[in-house]
């Protein structure tokens, strides 16, 4: 049982891996890249599916490996950055959903804030390194004013996928 468990888990985090990395060229094809967000919504579901370890491995590595294989993010200041807020995001969808059991949600809210906190933190250093500006009206711009439509499609169509596929029982991870 334990076998099946982690092999789920794991094909599920690459298939989120391959979305975390094609989704978004697609979406910027069309200018909507940074609006839409679509990194993140492999990432958040990773979390929420698999649990906080395969959501915060998935998060840490789809920047990465999207920067690497496609240009996007810049490899340095801005992929550094989404590493760490993909990861949080990732981390917290599953600890606070998987581990802590609460209603999806509220982890999905309360991990939506956390990983712009990291995100505004991550940018701050990551930025003052290359010597670029970044300040707090940068943050505010790109979390929030800026990707506000990807917020409002993340909070709308996360949780109809994640329980959805629970209903169905297309996907039943246990909650510990």
């Amino acid at each position: 049982m334990m076998k099946k468990s982690f092999t789920v888990n794991l094909t599920g985090t690459a298939l989120c891996l391959a979305l975390g990395v094609i989704l978004p060229p697609l979406f910027h094809l069309v200018g909507a890249g940074s609006t839409f967000l679509p990194m993140h919504i492999p990432v958040l579901l990773c979390g929420l599916l698999f649990g906080w370890q395969y959501g915060a491995v998935c998060g840490f590595i789809v920047p990465l490996l999207s920067s690497v294989l496609t240009g996007m993010p810049a490899l340095f200041p801005v992929a550094p950055a989404m590493m760490l807020e993909l990861c949080a995001y990732g981390a917290l969808t599953g600890f606070f959903y998987r581990r802590l059991r609460w209603n999806v949600y509220p982890a999905l809210l309360v991990a939506m804030v956390g990983g712009r906190i990291v995100s505004g933190l991550a940018n701050a250093v990551f930025f003052s390194m290359a010597q670029k500006p970044y300040g707090f009206a940068a943050f505010l711009a790109a979390a929030f004013v800026t990707a506000l439509p990807g917020i409002v499609i993340q909070i709308i169509l996360i949780p109809i996928i994640v329980l959805s596929l629970e209903k169905a029982k297309i996907f039943a991870g246990e909650r510990v």
